[in-house]
C-alpha cells in the first residue's frame, strides 16, 4: 500500500480528510487547515496550491480503503512520536469546529483516528 513521502504530507491528507468528510469543504475548515499547513510546511512558497494539490488527491483517492491506509501509514511513520500523532488528533477539532458545528460523520471520523492513535502508542508500550 502506498504511503505519504513524509509524515508532513500524511497529515495534510488527515486535516483534508476531515474537513471533506462530511461532503463539504467551508471555508473557515481552509483557513485553520492553511494555517496549520503553513507550520506544517514552513518551507512552502505556496501553501494554497499545495492545499489545493492533496484536495485534489484526496478526492481521486478510493475511499473504500481509508481506514486500513490510515492505519498502515500510521504504522510506516513509526518513528514519530506519540505527542506528536496526538498533536495531529488535537488538530482535528479545531478543523470540525471551525464552521460553527459538527456533523456526525465528523464525530465518527475523529473518533476512529483517536482509535487509531492509540492503538499505536499501545502497540509500542
Amino acid at each position: 500500500m502506498k504511503v505519504h513521502e513524509s509524515f508532513g504530507d500524511f497529515v495534510l491528507f488527515l486535516y483534508i480528510h476531515m474537513a471533506l468528510v462530511d461532503g463539504t469543504l467551508h471555508a473557515e475548515e481552509e483557513m485553520v487547515i492553511l494555517d496549520k499547513l503553513t507550520k506544517l510546511f514552513p518551507q512552502e512558497g505556496n501553501p494554497k496550491k499545495k492545499f489545493d494539490s492533496a484536495v485534489a488527491a484526496y478526492k481521486n483517492f478510493d475511499k473504500s480503503t481509508l481506514d486500513e491506509f490510515i492505519q498502515h501509514s500510521f504504522k510506516h511513520f513509526n518513528t514519530v512520536k506519540f505527542a506528536q500523532r496526538y498533536k495531529v488528533y488535537t488538530d482535528m477539532y479545531d478543523i470540525i469546529h471551525a464552521d460553527g458545528k459538527v456533523d456526525d460523520t465528523e464525530t465518527v471520523a475523529v473518533n476512529a483516528l483517536k482509535k487509531i492513535i492509540d492503538l499505536g502508542a499501545s502497540e509500542r508500550v
